[in-house]
């Protein structure tokens, strides 16, 4: 029972401790920050993130993004042509319909980028309107769209200001970007760009792994919790430290209520 309560007592400790670190590094859009630095809502700082953000294009993954998105953009047109004649289209159909030329031609240059820098993707918006030879907002708005369909994860980020004195310490800087192909679009793709689903085998020894590892986690101290749940750094040993600290009252409880 105690034990429980303890890994009940962590899980809230580690869930506090990261919703700290989110707000800190989160702020609202139009409200100046409190170093006098506008930054945008749900920027987050750079390079603490992007060792887990970014994601290296298998062989031919660029060149599949790019024949999704064009095939999109014929499903789109004729999801257009059937709610012009009356037919209300769902939540992702509506998406797809907002598809556009200059969207399909931002992609490209994002899939062309992404495979070329492997993986590495911050260009800026002028960097896109001169290779696509689109206007400036032309390109905001195709990246709006291609987030909403589901082919763009965009981050937005900020930076230190080293200087001294008065003044901001911090920056807008370079948005990140992953392509990606939402499972939700597969049904808008011809049968040949679907991936074949995974073998019966395979499913089995996925779902027998996690229960594996539901299974060693069970067993773990708050302590061994901490480390075996975070990425090592200064928030995991923090967390360890406070992990080893609930065990040991735990422990003391215990043996008040043995004696």
């Amino acid at each position: 029972m105690s034990f429980a309560i303890a890994r009940s007592t962590t899980a809230t400790a580690i869930g506090g401790l990261f919703a700290d670190v989110l707000n800190r590094q989160r702020v609202k859009q139009g409200t100046p920050h409190r170093t006098g630095a506008s930054v945008r809502r749900d920027s987050l700082e750079a390079g603490t993130f992007e060792e887990g953000f970014f994601a290296v294009p298998v062989k031919g993954e660029a060149d599949k993004l790019t024949r999704a998105a064009g095939k999109l953009l014929d499903e789109g047109r004729r999801l257009k042509r059937k709610q012009r004649g009356g037919e209300e289209l769902s939540v992702a159909e509506r998406a797809v319909a907002a598809m556009t030329a200059a969207a399909v031609r931002v992609y490209q240059e994002f899939c062309t980028l992404w495979r070329v820098t492997k993986g590495q993707l911050y260009p800026s918006y002028d960097y896109l309107a001169e290779r696509t030879e689109l206007g400036r907002r032309t390109v905001a708005r195709a990246i709006v769209i291609l987030e909403k369909v589901g082919l763009l994860i965009r981050q937005r980020r900020f930076a230190r200001v080293e200087a001294e004195g008065a003044g901001p310490r911090w920056h807008q800087t370079s948005n990140v970007y992953r392509p990606v192909l939402a499972k939700a679009l597969m049904t808008f793709l011809p049968r040949s760009m679907r991936p074949a689903p995974p073998p019966v085998d395979e499913i089995q020894r996925e779902a027998d792994r996690q229960e594996d590892t539901q299974h060693m986690l069970a067993g773990l101290n708050c302590r061994e919790l901490a480390r075996a749940t975070l990425v090592s750094g200064p928030l995991a040993d923090v967390v360890a430290k406070l992990g080893a600290c609930i065990d040991a009252r735990s422990e003391s409880a215990d043996m008040a209520l043995n004696r």
